[in-house]
């Protein structure tokens, strides 16, 4: 079943509650970088989206389904460095609507304003090991596994390691015009 019209949209202050669901979720942060175990802690994770934004150096956006306003996560670009004209692509959904091919919605989405709106050369992602289901995705939206820094992070009293993953304007612009034949010139 293909997935259902997304949209992504400016997270605001009101959003709080379901970041808050979200970023406290066990299943959610297994794999994230950021948990948060009250409502009142999650305040600086609102406050992250607004301040990367107002520096220039990422953007975060909640995942919307089209039909009924749902949210199903969030999804963005951080650390962006505009003398290297890169940044980081993260994402994460509820659980309830894993499995379902949405990443591969989503991440074209976050490319296609990085690249163009942006102006990024190089989206980087940087993925747990462990997390399979990310780097199918990221493999199915034609990111190129660079290579796996071993015992990278500590985290939950373990070291973990972590894949980088990357996609290049000139890949991404490659891939739009395969996906697009007419809007070849």
């Amino acid at each position: 079943m293909p997935p259902p019209g997304l949209t992504l949209r400016p997270i605001t202050d009101e959003d709080i509650e379901w970041v808050f669901r979200g970023l406290s979720n066990p299943e959610v942060i297994r794999y994230y970088g950021v948990s948060y175990s009250s409502l009142e802690d999650t305040r600086d994770q609102m406050h992250f989206f607004k301040e990367i934004e107002a520096n220039e150096t990422g953007k975060w956006w909640a995942i919307e389904r089209l039909s009924d306003r749902q949210i199903l996560g969030a999804a963005g670009v951080n650390h962006i460095q505009k003398i290297h004209q890169k940044g980081e692509i993260g994402y994460w959904f509820f659980p309830e609507y894993w499995a379902q091919g949405l990443s591969k919605t989503v991440i074209p989405m976050i490319c296609e304003d990085a690249f163009g709106r942006m102006g990024l050369h190089r989206i980087e992602a940087v993925v747990e090991q462990e997390n399979t289901a990310s780097a199918k995705a990221l493999l199915a939206c034609g990111f190129t596994h660079e290579g796996l820094m071993r015992d990278a992070e500590w985290k939950l009293g373990r070291w973990i390691s972590l894949d980088i993953y990357s996609l290049l304007a000139p890949e991404w612009n490659a891939q739009k015009l395969n996906r697009n034949p007419k809007e070849n010139p």
